[in-house]
């Protein structure tokens, strides 16, 4: 479990490492180029019921503290979702993280749509230079 802690860090966020290391991403891909947005979150049942929200503005300390030391696979359809979300009205909530496609003759696997960008690179300027995929 990591944590997030932001502005004065009263109330730092709890995440689980991978939640955590996407929502680097996105956030240092947004701060990076000068785009403010909120972040919302769910409060863990053990910190009370409840959500959150704060203004994520380059102008406020903020630091991202994992739990392991090991490196965490990026899951590219994520990151886009994440990252989608944080350019919309609301901005950014961390919503379930896609499954992986299913692999070829997985009888179980639920269908998932085309996806027409599948045949596209991947956005590079939301990839850290070490991203490791799933």
């Amino acid at each position: 479990m990591g944590t997030f802690y932001y502005g004065d860090a009263r109330y730092p966020i709890k995440l689980d490492d991978r939640t955590l290391a996407h929502l680097k991403i996105v956030i240092l891909t947004k701060l990076r180029r000068n785009e403010c947005f909120a972040f919302s979150w769910a409060k863990k049942s053990i910190d009370g019921s409840g959500h959150g929200t704060v203004w994520i503005h380059p102008a406020l300390a903020f630091h991202f503290e994992f739990l392991g030391s090991k490196e965490i696979p990026i899951n590219l359809a994520w990151l886009e979702s994440m990252s989608e979300c944080a350019n919309r009205a609301l901005g950014l909530s961390i919503g379930d993280e896609p499954r992986p496609p299913a692999a070829e003759g997985d009888v179980d696997a639920a269908p998932r749509k085309a996806d027409p960008r599948a045949d596209k690179e991947p956005i590079p300027e939301l990839l850290p230079q070490d991203a490791v995929f799933a």
